[in-house]
């Protein structure tokens, strides 16, 4: 369903991820909130800060959506836990933001990427410095080109491997880094992948 109706349920939701980011302390790299759904690429600083910070955001979130539309009790507001994996740096890491920042662009909410006010991509292109504040530097240089390239259609190769590391919590990257993470983090995965990111900035 929508969950942002309107500018002031954005606004709301934004004031939240402010309110979770200082009380956690969370690196927040990229984020897009769409009308029915949000994607976040964040950077946690210690072993169970994400599930902390994901936990207080989405019941506060829930418990202020209900309060203001005055439906408390009537169910949940979110559809199960959150997806969550890792990424790889470098070229990986922008892939990821290439797929977060231009959600709106691919839904034809928007005919340029960065004009989608309820993301970090706006933030960082149009706003204040204190709205800036939000967001912590990328762990990457960003390319020149960032902003044609992310206005770009995202190769479908991509798309897909991100997908399935959302839908399957399969950290996305080059297969060697893939296998080191598997074995590090204990993780339950199929190793052999259908395809691998082409190279590109």
């Amino acid at each position: 369903m929508t969950i942002f109706r309107k500018q002031k349920d954005f606004e709301a939701f934004e004031n939240i991820l402010e309110e979770a980011k200082d009380r956690y302390s969370m690196r927040i790299l990229s984020y897009q909130i769409m009308p029915n759904h949000w994607h976040f690429c964040l950077y946690p600083r210690n072993n169970g800060d994400l599930v902390a910070f994901m936990g207080w955001l989405t019941l506060t979130h829930t418990q202020r959506w209900h309060a203001h539309y005055r439906t408390m009790g009537t169910g949940h507001l979110y559809q199960g836990r959150y997806k969550s994996f890792l990424v790889q740096k470098d070229i990986y890491f922008l892939q990821l933001c290439h797929y977060i920042e231009s959600n709106a662009l691919r839904a034809k909410l928007v005919k340029r990427a960065e004009d989608w006010r309820w993301s970090s991509l706006w933030r960082r292109e149009y706003g204040t410095d204190e709205q800036k504040g939000l967001l912590y530097p990328w762990p990457v240089v960003e390319p020149e080109n960032y902003s044609k390239w992310i206005n770009q259609p995202q190769i479908e190769n991509e798309l897909e491997q991100i997908r399935t590391s959302i839908f399957k919590s399969r950290p996305y990257g080059e297969e060697m880094w893939l296998n080191k993470m598997v074995k590090k983090f204990d993780l339950e995965i199929t190793l052999r992948q259908p395809g691998r990111p082409k190279n590109g900035s």
